[in-house]
């Protein structure tokens, strides 16, 4: 499995601190490349382009971020992405190089596909209890996502463990393979009330109980 990969332009930066916001007025993002291999670099970028490139490869997909002035080409994975509390507008981005022959952890998200039977035929209540895989792989080879299809869900008693999925022979992985996935559990108003049935038994049943005591 090979992940496609983004490419960047970015331009070395001068300006640091709070003269950045001029930066930011005039369109421009600040950015930071580090990691194995490379010096760490102040760089810039065209706001409007970052903003595409964070959407569209997220912290899984290599980009290929080159610089205007500097030889080579530097494949990265976004580390971070600072963000205005308000506006939630990028303020900053973090690109992390890494080694193309070393291996890597990252983590995957999930989605899952499909219809459970058991959510139509009994009014069950799909349930995604994890969101992320954490893998280890080359870095092309880090997948995207990974889609899991609940269509075997027709009661309440199947569910889909980490133990279920695989990514292929390059990729490992780390998370426990007793990790639940996702299932479907019965709705809430059917188990409150079988709770009331039981527990309204229970006081007849001590009731009656009672009577016949001496």
């Amino acid at each position: 499995m090979t992940t496609p990969s983004f490419t960047m332009e970015a331009n070395l930066r001068s300006v640091t601190g709070r003269k950045v916001r001029a930066l930011r007025r005039n369109g421009t993002t600040p950015m930071h490349l580090y990691g194995k291999g490379t010096s760490s670099l102040n760089l810039q970028a065209d706001t409007a382009l970052l903003k595409r490139l964070v959407a569209q490869a997220g912290g899984n997909t290599p980009v290929m971020v080159s610089v205007n002035g500097v030889s080579g080409v530097h494949l990265s994975f976004i580390r971070e992405v600072q963000r205005h509390p308000i506006t939630n507008e990028i303020l900053h981005v973090d690109f992390y190089q890494v080694p193309t022959t070393e291996v890597m952890r990252a983590e995957v998200p999930v989605y899952l596909t499909g219809e459970a039977p058991a959510i139509r035929k009994l009014s069950g209540v799909l349930l995604q209890a994890l969101h992320s895989i954490e893998v280890e792989c080359l870095p092309l080879d880090v997948p995207q996502a990974i889609e899991v299809d609940v269509s075997d869900l027709d009661d309440f008693e199947k569910a889909i463990h980490v133990s279920d999925i695989s990514f292929g022979s390059s990729i490992a992985i780390v998370t426990s393979p007793d990790e639940l996935v996702a299932r479907v559990n019965q709705p809430r108003v059917t188990a409150e009330a079988a709770g009331e049935e039981v527990g309204g038994e229970g006081t007849a049943a001590a009731g009656e109980a009672a009577e016949v005591q001496p």
